[in-house]
């Protein structure tokens, strides 16, 4: 579990990140989850976007994601989440 502290300096660290996962009307399945966990571990940090005409709702989205790839969420805003998760090869960010 992250603490508002890291919550805050993991925000900072994906400002200029963009998004490189898309759920879209489909929604959340077995092959994302299996690609965004393998970018989790490359990056530690990544953004997802939901589309438009995906209609459930964005924390829902987000929650299954990370149920699904044991990632962390740092924030849900709009329509884009921000998901963190340690990496045990690739380590990249020390979090304060």
């Amino acid at each position: 579990m992250l603490t508002s502290k890291e919550k805050k300096y993991l925000r900072k660290q994906s400002h200029h990140i963009q998004p490189i996962f898309q759920v879209g009307k489909g929604g959340v399945n077995e092959n994302m989850t299996a690609q965004i966990s393998e970018a989790l571990e490359k990056r530690e940090l990544i953004k997802v976007s939901i589309l438009q005409n995906n209609f459930e709702d964005n924390h829902e989205v987000a929650n299954e994601i990370s149920a699904q790839t044991d990632a962390e969420i740092v924030q849900v805003i709009g329509n884009t989440v921000i998901l963190y998760k340690e990496s045990k090869n690739n380590k990249q960010i020390e979090l304060p």
